[in-house]
């Protein structure tokens, strides 16, 4: 059981992490190649990109739990404790793979959503379009920036739940030896719980998306016709 909830962990963390990657890159996508939009982004190939995504994840979280089940044990100082510990090694692979490099990309790409966004609002000031149009137009571009300032927020949520556990890591290797240890796991599992909080508060479908799956209304035979929008 405590090899499993090693891995259970790691598993959640690493592919909690790099979804938000992958809606950083969606978002970038649709609002700075729209017309691109509907071709580079398919249904199969936002499919393969999620399975990619969970088996990374479980692959490195297979990668980090290894050690704790080759030598189960050696690290528990009484019976029944369940304490997971990484080498050196595999704390900083860790801390390059899911924090530097997806807050890197996350934050390039948000910042070219973001200029892009700007331009974009500039020039629809600037021109004068059928009213149609422009309606349809304004509310197509209303949408994506939302979409965009909801990735905003989780961006931040994200850096606020993780900058503390590795700015730590970084000067103290074995982080369970403090005494306020405990705060940090907190605060750094939390993220994987707040992402769907944030979804849920930001937009209206996801709720009711989620009522489905909670009601076991996905069971039904016509669940996929189900209006969510």
């Amino acid at each position: 059981m405590c090899v499993s909830l090693c891995f259970l962990i790691c598993n959640l963390i690493s592919a909690s992490i790099w979804n938000i990657v992958l809606i950083s890159v969606d978002r970038y996508i649709a609002i700075c190649y729209p017309l691109d939009y509907s071709r580079k982004m398919s249904l199969t190939r936002v499919k393969y990109c999620v399975c990619l995504c969970w088996f990374c994840a479980s692959s490195c979280s297979f990668v980090y739990s290894n050690d704790v089940m080759v030598q189960f044990g050696k690290s528990k100082s009484c019976t029944g404790e369940c304490k997971f510990t990484i080498s050196y090694i595999l704390g900083t692979f860790d801390l390059i793979l899911n924090f530097i490099l997806p807050v890197t990309t996350i934050i390039v790409l948000y910042l070219r959503v973001f200029v892009v966004a700007v331009s974009q609002a500039r020039a629809m000031r600037s021109h004068i379009t059928v009213a149609s149009f422009h309606s349809a137009t304004s509310g197509t571009k209303k949408s994506e920036l939302k979409a965009a300032r909801t990735l905003g927020v989780l961006v931040v949520v994200y850096l606020m739940c993780y900058c503390p556990y590795y700015c730590y890591s970084i000067v103290q290797v074995n982080i369970t030896s403090t005494s306020y240890s405990s705060i940090l796991f907190i605060l750094f599992y939390s993220n994987s719980c707040l992402n769907p909080v944030i979804y849920a508060l930001f937009y209206p479908w996801f709720r009711k998306a989620v009522k489905v799956i909670v009601t076991l209304q996905i069971l039904q035979p016509g669940s996929r016709e189900a209006k969510l929008l």
